[in-house]
């Protein structure tokens, strides 16, 4: 059987046709947006699903038998429904309906981004072996989803898991969602490269000025780890801030749920070595009981920018009311 898994973003829809074993057999992508109008996200998402459905006719013998679709910001999972997403401009959009009028009959879910690229790093990718995981995407916000006992915790109304705006500062950085103080305010990559800009303001001798050719405006998240590696003083500064901020918002996570691993995917999770074991090395030290306590490991996430298409593909099977 082929499945097909959709995620949705902000620039670009991305799909894939999945089979069985989790490998994509084909991906492709499309603008998210024809024009200024969110109706015309619908239009291309209906065209993507289309394109792929002929694409497996002609690679496989196997029949699609599910369409899974990640979005992002607010979904009402078993309506269908898209109840917000700042990016899409979307306020209470039944998506599933408008896709089955325009023909689609195949059968389909949808869940919130975050969460497909959980299920996709649970089932296929470095939550495999655990039963108890928390799976943060870290980029421009923070996304997250939470597994219990091999299940997916929702929350009421499906809404549950925003560790990205659970509070790390009372009173601090306005954050996105309108609340002051969120862990996405102080953690995510775009307060990397703000704690970036701010320390090389403070030093024109700073490495970090080489590196973007004396241009600013150029800084993005991987500045401060390349020139930390290089022992640039400013630049270990920024990852110090960032590690304990970031650390502070997974040391929550441990005490709240005790997981036996964090996975963190992302861009972020590209530094490797260098940046996990100063991560690991702070949630250690700071750890509520300390040893009295099991260890909760912090990994990359295996599966990269492919844990969204993939999961959304099987998330009937992880999802699965029992």
């Amino acid at each position: 059987m082929s499945r097909i898994g959709i995620d949705v973003g902000g620039t670009f829809i991305k799909g894939g046709i999945v089979d069985e074993n989790g490998n994509i057999l084909f991906s492709t992508k499309i603008p998210t947006f024809n024009d200024d109008k969110q109706m015309s996200v619908i239009d291309n998402l209906y065209i993507l699903i289309i394109n792929l459905i002929k694409k497996n006719n002609k690679i496989s013998t196997q029949k699609v038998t599910f369409i899974g679709i990640g979005i992002p910001g607010i979904v009402d999972r078993k309506k269908g429904i898209a109840e917000f997403s700042g990016n899409l401009s979307w306020y209470n959009v039944p998506i599933l309906e408008l896709l089955k009028q325009k023909g689609i009959s195949i059968p389909m879910q949808m869940c919130n981004d975050s969460r497909a690229a959980c299920i996709g790093e649970m089932m296929f990718g470095a939550g495999k072996e655990y039963k108890n995981s928390v799976v943060m995407t870290i980029g421009t916000g923070i996304g997250a989803g939470i597994v219990i006992n091999g299940k997916l915790f929702e929350g009421n109304g499906d809404k549950g898991g925003e560790i990205g705006h659970s509070l790390l500062v009372m009173d601090g950085e306005l954050c996105t969602c309108g609340r002051r103080g969120c862990l996405e305010a102080y953690a995510s990559a775009k307060a990397l490269i703000k704690y970036t800009k701010e320390q090389m303001q403070l030093d024109d001798q700073s490495l970090m000025w080489k590196y973007v050719n004396d241009d600013i405006n150029k800084v993005d998240g991987t500045v401060a780890f390349e020139c930390a590696k290089q022992k640039d003083a400013s630049a270990i500064l920024v990852i110090n801030k960032y590690v304990k901020c970031l650390g502070e918002g997974l040391l929550n996570i441990c005490n709240c749920f005790r997981p036996e691993s964090i996975i963190i995917g992302g861009g972020i999770s590209e530094q490797g070595k260098y940046f996990f074991e100063q991560l690991n090395y702070y949630i250690r030290e700071n750890n509520y009981g300390y040893k009295c306590t099991p260890p909760v490991i912090v990994i990359p996430a295996k599966l990269g920018n492919k844990a969204g298409t993939i999961g959304a593909a099987f998330m009937d099977k992880f999802l699965k009311e029992t």
